[in-house]
């Protein structure tokens, strides 16, 4: 494979987008855990869920990047 290969700005995207999904995905399960575990921790549960719609708000900014808005 060429040293020299550099990725275009979608493929970028396409791999943080990937990375972010997987964030979201895993936040998700701590969410869970927290819920079902009986005795979370509400603040604790409260930043997770923050910190889960900024990584959606970001994966929707991204997903807006690499999909033209299409006028019919």
């Amino acid at each position: 494979m060429n040293a020299d290969y550099e990725m275009d700005t979608d493929e970028v995207l396409r791999v943080r987008l990937g990375v972010l999904r997987q964030e979201h995905r895993d936040l998700d399960d701590a969410i869970h855990a927290l819920e079902t575990g009986g005795r979370g921790d509400q603040l604790a549960l409260r930043r997770l869920k923050k910190q889960k719609l900024f990584l959606k708000d970001q994966i929707t900014r991204i997903e807006d990047k690499l999909i033209p808005d299409i006028i019919a």
